[in-house]
């Protein structure tokens, strides 16, 4: 897959993903946002396949003060991200278990008909929100 896909991918999802995150106080530059509470940090990162094609999301919940690694690194709550952590969710393209791909994939043009298929994935992805929301008030804490 062309770096170009990846490129489009990312242009919608900051142009129409980001701003909502944004909007729910989150901070951070792509892939990686976090948002911090008093009791918590929720944590978002956008994973790439290396092949090239699709993404996946990672969501997961640490404590305030940041994380320390089992060997003893530290990582401060501003630049702590989803991937440094062990305990974490990860949003599914598809919520309803028929197909076992986890990835929104945007190198299938032919699933989603005519139109914009960045688009339609970062739509795809706001609607998943709920699901977020939810790991993030009740999920573990790292």
């Amino acid at each position: 897959m062309s770096s170009l896909g990846r490129d489009e991918m990312i242009k919608s999802l900051s142009e129409i993903v980001v701003p909502k995150l944004r909007k729910f106080n989150f901070k951070g530059s792509f892939p990686h946002f976090r948002r911090q509470t008093a009791e918590r940090i929720n944590l978002l990162t956008f994973q790439f396949d290396r092949s090239g094609g699709g993404f996946v999301i990672e969501i997961a919940n640490c404590k305030p003060d940041g994380f320390t690694t089992p060997w003893g690194l530290e990582i401060k709550p501003n630049k702590l991200t989803a991937h440094d952590v062990y305990k974490r969710k990860r949003i599914k393209s598809n919520t309803d278990g028929s197909l076992t791909d986890d990835w929104f994939r945007y190198d299938r043009k032919h699933l989603f008909g005519f139109g914009d298929i960045y688009r339609k994935i970062s739509k795809d992805v706001i609607l998943k929100f709920d699901i977020a929301e939810e790991y993030w008030k009740n999920g573990e804490l790292n």
